[in-house]
């Protein structure tokens, strides 16, 4: 591959994903700290950017690791991230520090996901609750990497077969949980693919062309869950593990869950009592 092409190919991409964020090229000129008319030449194939220009358009961007990887290499540079399983004996100590985090959100829950939304670890009370509401669909213990086939939260969630049923504000939820994942997804295929058919299986496929999702982020989402007679109610949250530079690590995201009123609280620690 010659430098024309390779520069025309990560141009494009760097183009498809300003698009995808809807940055103006004067904004992430000024973020990127370039002239207008240089990222339109390397946009338009007409300039090859250098290894660190690419890392600082991709840092600006918010281009997920996996994808600056992918940048990169259509530059015509190496790589410059790595991807190690979290079984593997060099994640011991992050798997540690992930079950103490899963550990200081119970009695409420918390899981560990994955960029496709799949569970990678969940802590006891969230397991727990799992048995109740959708018997069957984590069977793993709590606290421990969990083996493929793992549990997926938007199939969890927009399935009629999943949690929807006792979601009170179900459509609130999904919603909320649709703008993040629209983020999520840009880049990845499958996890696009993961996205379009649960909605399908919701019966909402039409969400995914309402622009609204694409910008659409909340910081808590509510939670209103039917379990064993009771409303609990919740406040959802996502964080993640900060300037990871292993793709691992950086496509995993804490959902942990915290009590919305006096009453669930009150509920969820008497639970965890009587279970104990």
């Amino acid at each position: 591959m010659n430098a024309t092409a390779e520069a025309t190919g990560v141009g494009r991409m760097l183009r498809q994903w300003r698009t995808e964020r809807r940055i103006s090229q004067l904004d992430l000129a000024n973020q990127a700290e370039v002239s207008t008319r240089h990222l339109s030449f390397i946009e338009t194939g007409r300039a090859r950017p250098s290894r660190q220009m690419v890392l600082v358009l991709s840092s600006a961007l918010e281009v997920p690791l996996r994808e600056r990887n992918s940048l990169l290499m259509a530059a015509g540079y190496a790589p410059a991230y790595r991807e190690t399983a979290l079984e593997s004996p060099e994640m011991a100590d992050v798997r540690v520090a992930l079950t103490m985090i899963l550990r200081q959100h119970d009695p409420f829950g918390a899981v560990v996901v994955n960029r496709r939304w799949d569970v990678v670890m969940a802590s006891e009370a969230w397991t727990r609750f799992m048995a109740v509401l959708r018997p069957g669909a984590c069977t793993a213990a709590g606290l421990t990497v969990i083996p493929a086939p793992r549990p997926n939260l938007m199939r969890l969630l927009f399935s009629p077969d999943g949690l929807r049923p006792a979601i009170r504000n179900w459509e609130e939820v999904a919603r909320a949980s649709l703008g993040r994942a629209r983020r999520d997804a840009a880049g990845d295929p499958v996890a696009e693919e993961i996205v379009r058919t649960s909605l399908a299986e919701g019966g909402v496929s039409e969400w995914w062309d309402d622009a609204d999702f694409v910008t659409a982020q909340r910081l808590l989402i509510p939670v209103e869950i039917e379990m064993g007679g009771h409303v609990v109610r919740l406040l959802s949250t996502i964080s993640t593990l900060g300037t990871a530079q292993d793709i691992t690590l950086q496509e995993l995201h804490i959902e942990s869950f915290h009590p919305a009123d006096a009453e669930t609280d009150a509920l969820i620690r008497g639970m965890a009592v009587a279970s104990a």
